[in-house]
């Protein structure tokens, strides 16, 4: 039986990977700051929190990494953890420096001292590149980062790139593009839009407020996103790829999606706030993700419209079961 161990298993992404793992037949473990008292809801909800076992690890300690992965004793080793809001990190930009580039470097020295055959997965993103106009980003596209975030996240892929060259590590980087799921934390802009939506159209009257809606983004699905995480720490050789949908459409065309699928004009309950736009927001992205198709046969089956529905779809799904469960008192 394959082992993992997913650093960040309790987050969108560590759920579902997570769950494609135990699919497959492996042993799942997880790391949490403090095992004991792990925020497990969205294992829960995925109905597999008794099958994935937990071990504490401080990213920044490196001590804390290397008892964790000789603990686990992983064949695969997933790094999913640390800082995942750009928003975040204008506010904590230490903290996104020290949770995603120092975190990866801990795991990466590890894994060179303890000097096993673990394959690594690294969690890159598409905010590494920056503004590129309207061209779909490659493997080749060079990084020019525009938030603390994406300054940590690209310390972290070139930290991988010469572990890779100088220790022969067998290691990766996905660069991801936006991905969404029902799991996505209610902060994130795709979950807050569905939840507003679906208050409003329960009855309440408020108006939902964002930013600047006329920034583009290539949005995929979350499950769909692991598959491609998993298929890299197969192949043959460590190698980076970007995934991505190819397609990209405005945060203006996700509202109007969401709220279309409960049969609402969203132009009479949004608004535009100008104090909840970025200073540095990317205008435009949206990925190439041709090699991915090439060498690990990924592709997306979802794009914006879908990610959408679906996410409308389970969320309403999800208030109905939590509504009529009995700790929210007798079904109606």
């Amino acid at each position: 039986m394959p082992r993992a161990l997913i650093c960040g298993v309790t987050g969108q992404d560590g759920a579902y990977l997570a769950q494609l793992l135990l699919a497959k037949g492996y042993e799942v473990w997880g790391t949490s700051r403090d095992a004991q008292v792990a925020p497990v809801g969205n294992l829960q909800r995925l109905a597999i929190a008794e099958r994935v076992r937990l071990v504490s690890m401080a990213p920044r300690d490196f001590r804390s990494v290397l008892e964790a992965i000789d603990r686990a004793r992983p064949d695969e080793l997933y790094n999913l953890a640390g800082q995942t809001s750009v928003g975040l990190s204008f506010e904590q930009p230490a903290e996104a420096l020290e949770s995603i580039a120092s975190s990866t470097l801990n795991l990466l020295e590890a894994l060179r001292f303890l000097n096993r055959p673990i394959r690594f997965y690294n969690a890159g993103s598409s905010e590494c590149f920056g503004n590129t106009g309207t061209t779909a980003a490659d493997e080749h596209t060079p990084f020019h980062p525009r938030s603390p975030y994406a300054v940590a996240k690209s310390t972290a892929h070139w930290l991988v790139d010469n572990y890779r060259a100088a220790y022969g590590l067998a290691a990766c980087t996905g660069i991801l593009f936006n991905h969404e799921s029902p799991l996505r934390p209610r902060r994130f802009v795709t979950r807050k839009i569905v939840e507003a939506a679906l208050d409003i159209a329960d009855g309440d009257g408020h108006k939902l407020a964002l930013g600047n809606l006329e920034v583009w983004r290539d949005w995929g699905w979350s499950p769909e996103y692991v598959e491609a995480m998993w298929a890299m720490l197969q192949a043959d050789c460590g190698e980076d790829f970007v995934i991505a949908t190819g397609v990209s459409h405005s945060l203006r065309d996700f509202v109007a999606a969401v709220f279309a699928e409960l049969g609402l004009d969203w132009q009479d309950h949004v608004l535009s706030d100008p104090a909840l736009m970025r200073r540095t927001d990317l205008e435009y992205s949206r990925g190439n993700a041709d090699k991915a198709a090439r060498l690990l046969g990924w592709r997306a089956q979802k794009t914006m419209p879908a990610v959408a529905a679906a996410m409308v779809s389970e969320l309403r799904a999800q208030r109905l079961a939590d509504a009529a469960s009995p700790a929210h008192g007798r079904p109606r």
